[in-house]
């Protein structure tokens, strides 16, 4: 299992874990104070916004042009912003730190 800590919208801090080779999306959204995830992981709505902790983005891969187009539609845009439904999850990933963004 994956150990993941989340700062949701209230600003609480879950930790939670999460099945190697899940999409991030999948984990949060099963949680209510989650994301809604709306199109399922398809890269097309932008639901799954999350900001990961600055030490972990050099852990994941890279954003594709597709989820950066997404995300540069955002007011909330910050540097650290990924789309979850984008990032598969991998040992590499335990302890991985992030906030849940704010719907628009």
């Amino acid at each position: 299992m994956i150990n993941i800590s989340v700062k949701d919208l209230d600003g609480q801090v879950h930790e939670i874990e999460a099945r190697e080779g899940e999409s991030l999306m999948e984990t949060l959204r099963q949680h209510e104070w989650g994301v809604a995830a709306i199109c399922g992981g398809l890269c097309s709505c932008g639901t799954c916004h999350v900001y990961i902790d600055e030490a972990w983005l050099d852990k994941l891969q890279q954003a594709d042009s597709d989820e950066q187009d997404l995300l540069d539609e955002f007011d909330s845009l910050q540097a650290n912003s990924r789309l979850s439904c984008q990032l598969p999850l991998l040992p590499v990933h335990d302890g991985l730190s992030l906030s849940i963004a704010p719907e628009e």
